[in-house]
């Protein structure tokens, strides 16, 4: 299924990725038939991603680093994990003891630079825990994490689903919120309408509805929270499973720090009259596009965060919001040019040849900027060193 601009600018995938596509596409239109020929977006989204065995996050096929379609900052640098690592440190040694917890842990790469750094920083957790939903994933970073020594190798742990109430240590997510499923809407004169999907002529198709009552109150609080209706015509999205999932972390963090790391903006930047068309986005071997259609199955399917909500989930659920940075100020303030010294040992070559590793972690024309990072806490008796540099939380 090849639909708009992409078929003729995108590399064709090879006839076993098709198969499987179509497989994918003929579930979804299924799913449409089933739901009398409009499929909200929220649900097209999740099979897209999550349908065992074809979605995207499902199948075998390669998704990060330079073979997949988008490379994350721990595939970037190792920095970026030594920096999280610093800031767990920080909050291990003030507790004691404590586990450390990663959601949707990618290849495991991350994983592996933290339980590395950790250990030399004499800081390691008791227990490193991955939840991920993806067995494929679960299977790679298995083989990542096998090449750790045996004390740090026998702490790592995967979890089908998140541990109980009582958790003790640090939570980290990273690009784990833009993976939501979400929910498209219009604002039109008359009310708001749902952008859903649809099938014509074999081909599946933005299908347009009338909003049912929940996606009418989330956008009559947006509009509230930005001090104006949006203009008519506008088309953006709304995440609904954005406040439960923060929720569950309020409920299970009994003492420590979570750090949520994703590209995104305040409320008032996400709905900006600028982004009148939303801010969903599809990768596919490294080009970034706006065909949520394109090759079912063999793309990733995102939507920046609105941070405003997460940080008001995580206040109702009894957190303490602890920060907000952009990606690149927050790394400053979390030591990252001291760990760049430290790893140069005082040769200017291997210094330059590190600052161009760091460079796209914290520039901010490229990810410094675009990406956040919301930290929350409980019951934590230390304040976080990467938030003494710049702490935007006057813009949420």
């Amino acid at each position: 299924m090849v639909c708009g601009w992409c078929s003729w600018i995108l590399t064709e995938p090879d006839k076993t990725a098709v198969e499987y596509s179509h497989q994918l596409n003929d579930r979804i239109k299924a799913a449409i038939a089933m739901a009398g020929g409009a499929l909200d977006f929220s649900d097209f989204m999740s099979l897209a991603l999550y349908s065992p065995g074809l979605g995207y996050y499902s199948a075998g096929q390669t998704r990060f680093g330079h073979g997949g379609d988008f490379i994350t900052a721990p595939l970037v640098s190792s920095f970026f994990a030594k920096a999280l690592a610093g800031q767990a440190a920080v909050v291990l040694a003030s507790l004691g003891s404590g586990d450390v917890l990663e959601f949707g842990a990618g290849n495991g790469q991350m994983a592996y630079d933290l339980l590395c750094e950790l250990d030399r920083l004499g800081h390691c957790p008791e227990h490193y825990y991955v939840v991920d939903v993806s067995a494929d994933l679960k299977a790679t970073q298995a083989k990542t994490l096998a090449g750790l020594p045996a004390h740090l190798r026998n702490r790592v742990e995967w979890l089908d689903r998140p541990p109980g109430a009582g958790f003790r240590g640090v939570v980290i997510a990273n690009e784990v919120l833009d993976a939501l499923p979400v929910r498209r809407f219009e604002r039109e004169v008359s009310g708001v309408s749902a952008l859903g999907v649809g099938e014509e002529d074999g081909r599946l198709c933005w299908r347009k509805t009338p909003a049912d009552q929940v996606l009418i109150d989330a956008v009559a609080e947006i509009e509230a929270d930005i001090g104006e209706p949006l203009a008519e015509g506008y088309q953006s999205e709304w995440c609904p499973s954005l406040a439960p999932w923060v929720n569950e972390l309020g409920r299970l963090l009994d003492q420590g720090l979570i750090l949520l790391i994703d590209y995104g903006y305040p409320r008032r930047e996400f709905y900006h009259p600028q982004r009148g068309m939303g801010t969903l986005v599809c990768h596919y071997r490294h080009h970034a596009h706006d065909d949520p259609f394109f090759w079912p199955g063999l793309q990733d399917i995102t939507a920046f965060v609105d941070f405003t909500a997460v940080a008001r989930a995580g206040v109702n659920s009894g957190l303490e919001l602890a920060g907000f940075a952009t990606q690149g100020n927050f790394l400053a303030g979390a030591g990252i040019g001291q760990i760049l010294e430290r790893e140069a040992a005082g040769d200017p070559n291997r210094a330059a040849e590190l600052a161009q590793q760091v460079k796209p972690l914290l520039f901010p024309d490229e990810m410094g900027e675009r990406f956040k990072v919301m930290a929350f806490s409980r019951s934590l008796p230390v304040t976080l060193p990467a938030f003494s540099f710049v702490d935007h939380c006057d813009r949420l």
